[in-house]
């Protein structure tokens, strides 16, 4: 196992979500999941709803879940700006069930009204938020 630290930082507009020392961190990119190493090239992704792993210099695992943002990796030095992250043992599952529930009900609803886009996103954040929850 590749064990070289390098230096995390994920931010969202709300709080600075984790900042530290990492041996690895993978994240959902937009065209594809990803792994970032020590040592790694330079490098800028979109990201999507799911999960972000985090291998802290502990050897802790930590899982966040994630809506989408950026990160750039430069000199061993990675910046996750998220729209949103919570780690999977901060979650709110109940809130989280609760989301999914009034998605899949507004998917359900042949209403003109109804932005279906904006359900389908809804209820992917809320699946994915259990999911990652789960993990905990």
């Amino acid at each position: 196992m590749y064990e070289k630290p390098f230096t995390l930082e994920i931010v969202s507009p709300a709080r600075v979500v984790f900042s530290g020392g990492a041996t690895s961190f993978s994240a959902p990119g937009v065209e594809g999941g990803f792994q970032v190493l020590a040592n790694h090239a330079p490098f800028l992704s979109s990201l999507g709803i799911g999960e972000i792993k985090v291998k802290g210099t502990d050897g802790r695992d930590m899982r966040y879940s994630t809506n989408g943002g950026f990160v750039e990796v430069r000199g061993n030095h990675v910046v996750v700006l998220v729209e949103a992250a919570e780690r999977s043992d901060e979650i709110d599952v109940q809130r989280a069930a609760a989301s999914r529930e009034r998605a899949e009900k507004r998917l359900r609803t042949q209403a003109k009204d109804i932005d279906h886009e904006r359900a389908r996103a809804s209820l992917y954040r809320a699946l994915n938020r259990l999911r990652v929850a789960a993990k905990a």
